[in-house]
């Protein structure tokens, strides 16, 4: 099997520039051309026709997002904040770090548009990793406008807006409720645009090529391409770009897989035939993460194993992840166990309906979408399970979860 097997995508990558170094200033440019100065009003009228969607996860329409910081901005007389989010918290997800440092003046591009198309007196860009090389690419560049390069910690939620913009204004970063949102009260409460690092990439782009370029990939309901890691078992993750609509079965083997997780781990386990049926969508790529399960795992124990982690990257704030989150991962543990299970099944079904919607962030709710997706997905290996069997004759991790968490 070639490297290229599963990830011949018919398309030359658009987000990514060739080979493994990062592109400095002058290679951008003979790439892509020059960045012209577009009207702000023209801008947002080209973003608007494109459909571009956040590459975040939520895929909210990115144009609404712009006009809402922008009327929020008018409203309350302070000049907006915007945020270029690349503090990449889903361990399974590497698309945001490959882009970050093999296009870093691409995000930056967007960082640049979209901080002129909203009015904002402040940028940042927020990574993991990587602060000093791309402090190096912001200060290769003659921007009137300064970008700040903050480096968060490597935590789940790190990435979360609300808790982003708390970071970023002094505060511990944990998420808060959403109301007010960030985009009217975010950065030291003025409005804020948070943004993730791909999606300001695109907007580099539909800038330098309009709405119709962009839209010449993907589907006339979701246009567009996106970044995808790929887990495949016996390699390397691998961050492919692909357009959306493009079958799973192109970027995925699933012969030998028992199972698909779409999104990272706050997103779906599905069943291989179900997955074999579908096409690369918004409404199930999430982080951006492709995982096949080889049928030779074991489905429960790996969901058990990252339910135990989000349970502990939880912001411990609330209710939700502070007693539901933790129990609910301490009972899908007894499930993923061969043996007697006693209530641990209802319990979790019970606990999932009870955190659902009742916490300060999505976290409890992009958990408690993975747990009912593996009961469904893997629902025949929890009954033999029940029964003292396990079919899996392979217990070698697929999914990463950090060492001091695992």
């Amino acid at each position: 099997m070639t490297s290229s097997t599963f990830t011949d995508i018919l398309m030359s990558p658009r987000l990514l520039a060739p080979g493994a170094a990062p592109a400095d200033r002058a290679t951008h440019e003979s790439r892509y051309g020059p960045l012209t100065s577009a009207d702000p009003v023209a801008l947002l009228h080209t973003l608007a026709e494109s459909g571009l969607t956040g590459r975040g996860g939520a895929a909210f329409p990115t144009y609404r997002k712009f006009v809402s910081v922008i009327d929020a901005a008018r409203r309350t007389g302070r000049a907006p904040v915007v945020v270029a989010n690349g503090s990449e918290g889903e361990p399974a997800s590497d698309k945001d770090k490959t882009l970050l440092s093999r296009s870093p003046h691409l995000v930056l591009d967007g960082l640049r548009l979209a901080a002129r198309a909203t009015g904002a007196g402040e940028a940042y860009l927020a990574v993991e990793d990587g602060a000093s090389r791309l402090e190096a690419a912001v200060a290769e560049r003659d921007d009137s406008f300064p970008v700040r390069v903050v480096r968060v910690s490597r935590r789940f939620l790190s990435g979360e807006s609300s808790a982003l913009a708390q970071y970023l204004s002094g505060d511990a970063a944990l998420p808060r409720h959403q109301d007010p949102p960030v985009r009217e009260q975010g950065v030291r409460r003025a409005p804020t645009l948070v943004q993730n690092v791909e999606t300001l990439a695109h907007l580099a782009l539909i800038a330098r090529y309009g709405a119709d370029w962009f839209r010449s990939a993907g589907t006339s309901s979701e246009p567009g391409s996106a970044l995808c890691t790929v887990h495949v078992p016996g390699r390397e993750p691998q961050v492919v770009e692909a357009p959306f609509g493009t079958p799973l079965h192109r970027l995925l083997p699933l012969e030998g897989t028992g199972a698909i997780l779409l999104g990272g781990y706050h997103g779906t386990w599905l069943p291989t035939g179900e997955a074999a049926q579908l096409g690369l969508s918004t409404a199930t790529l999430g982080a951006g993460v492709l995982a096949a399960l080889p049928a030779d795992r074991c489905g429960p124990a790996e969901t058990a194993r990252v339910l135990r982690y989000l349970a502990l990257e939880s912001a411990g704030q609330c209710g939700p992840c502070l007693n539901g989150l933790p129990r609910i991962a301490a009972a899908f543990r007894t499930l993923a166990a061969p043996g007697p299970q006693g209530t641990a099944r209802d319990d979790v079904a019970r606990w999932a309906g009870l955190v659902e919607g009742r916490g300060a962030c999505h976290h409890p709710d992009g958990t408690v979408r993975l747990v009912r997706s593996a009961l469904t997905t893997f629902a025949a290996e929890l009954e033999a399970h029940a029964r003292g069997l396990c079919t899996a004759t392979d217990r070698t991790p697929l999914l990463p979860v950090p060492d001091h968490r695992s």
